[in-house]
């Protein structure tokens, strides 16, 4: 770059930008500290890789590289979208080149200001602004999240499915990095990918009581792969109700109730005999029926048999998609408290069975120690997440993969700080 003749005084320079058909402008400055002066006008020294004739549009499918001409040095960029959303970069060490290092978003507005320095150590600056055009693709994918808006226990995970498989760990990534849950109080947690189509998440520990989590995407426009790009999803907001823990003792034959931690009932209960010994490990409660018909065909046992049922069954809190219950069992009332008589469930008289429904909710925790069952599925038979040890779970994340909590700045897409 060619700056007119200037001391350390004076200070004078004729800039022309070549993002976007900016104006020719040009600048002056007098005084004895050029440090202290008004940032130069950088157009003459800024360089945009995107077309500059109106009316056109960059291709999202190109990384945006900006660079600086002459002796002067590109020493901050910022690019956002009209959505807030920031586009991380590397900044070259010698300060001559920049470039995005996450997806660009397609038929987007984005608005770049870039901080230069020449070398007198005077700095300058340069905003100007750009649209990327819309993706050839015309696949799109999008989110659906869980649960639905609403209120849930303390081991509520939530969940993520995808429309199409995502395989490839660069792709999870982009994918992940635009999935957002926010909580207030904030809490540290961490995606897990369960398939190539469904994530879930949770914290390090159960939700705090009376915490409010918004759930969204922020993919919309952005290119996953040569022909996949991000859909529209719907947000979700829950919120945490009070920590209820439902412990049962398959050895003592006795289920204890707690709420915040306080013992407040116990209930003396029947579980798996062998053969159907009931699955330790944490559980989650998926919903609750007034009634539930239940036969023995659904679980392999042959119509007929002596282990055969087809009962209607009252009060009945869901534990596993199989078909694990914590329910009302008049029959054995005998049994309660002294021997373990079901097919897997958990049962217990019609008044105690009434209370529990009462006061149990999806997403509070059900869980069972001392049982002669395996433990919980980890995944696909309701919410095992919770047996998963947490440097495990994080593992299963496209981002962190046991790395430190915080990931880098190159795996973090920036929000505005109301956002955040």
């Amino acid at each position: 770059m060619n700056h007119t003749p200037r001391t350390r005084t004076v200070v004078s320079c004729a800039l022309l930008v070549t993002a976007l058909g900016a104006c020719v402008t040009a600048c002056g400055s007098d005084g004895g500290n050029p440090l202290s002066a008004k940032p130069y006008d950088a157009a003459d020294i800024v360089s945009f890789n995107g077309p500059t004739e109106a009316g056109k549009r960059a291709d999202p499918d190109k990384p945006l590289e900006i660079t600086a001409e002459g002796d002067d040095s590109i020493t901050d960029v910022t690019v956002q979208d009209s959505a807030g959303r920031y586009v991380a970069g590397e900044l070259a060490a010698d300060g001559s080149r920049w470039h995005s290092a996450a997806p660009l978003a397609a038929n987007t507005h984005y608005t770049v200001a870039v901080s230069t320095e020449d070398d007198d150590g005077a700095p300058g600056r340069k905003v100007f602004a750009f649209d990327t055009s819309r993706p050839s693709s015309k696949k799109r994918l999008t989110v659906t999240f869980g649960p639905k808006s609403g209120q849930y226990g303390v081991g509520q995970p939530i969940t993520a499915q995808l429309d199409q498989a995502v395989k490839d760990k660069a792709q999870r990534a982009i994918v992940e990095r635009a999935l957002r849950v926010d909580s207030t109080p904030a809490v540290q947690g961490s995606w897990y990918w369960v398939s190539d189509k469904e994530l879930h998440y949770r914290p390090q520990e159960y939700w705090p009581t009376h915490t409010t989590i918004t759930v969204h995407s922020n993919l919309d426009g952005i290119k996953i792969s040569d022909r996949l790009w991000g859909g529209k999803s719907k947000p979700v907001k829950l919120t945490i109700g009070d920590r209820i823990e439902a412990v049962t003792d398959a050895a003592a034959h006795q289920l204890t109730f707690y709420k915040n931690g306080q013992d407040i009932k116990r209930i003396p209960v029947t579980t798996g005999k062998p053969g159907y010994d009931t699955r330790n490990g944490i559980k989650v409660v998926l919903e609750k029926s007034y009634v539930v018909r239940m036969r023995g065909t659904t679980i392999g046992i042959a119509a007929g048999s002596s282990d055969s049922y087809d009962l209607s069954v009252y009060y009945a809190t869901r534990v596993t998609w199989s078909g694990e219950y914590v329910h009302a069992a008049p029959w054995s009332v005998g049994s309660q408290g002294y021997a373990n008589v079901s097919h897997g469930c958990t049962g217990m008289s019609n008044g105690n069975a009434q209370w529990f429904f009462d006061n149990i909710h999806q997403g509070d925790i059900v869980k069972v120690v001392n049982s002669n069952g395996h433990q919980m599925e980890d995944f696909g038979n309701g919410f095992g997440d919770w047996n998963v040890d947490w440097t495990k779970w994080r593992k299963g994340s496209a981002l962190t993969n046991g790395k430190a909590d915080s990931p880098s700045e190159a795996d973090t897409v920036r929000l505005q700080p109301a956002a955040l």
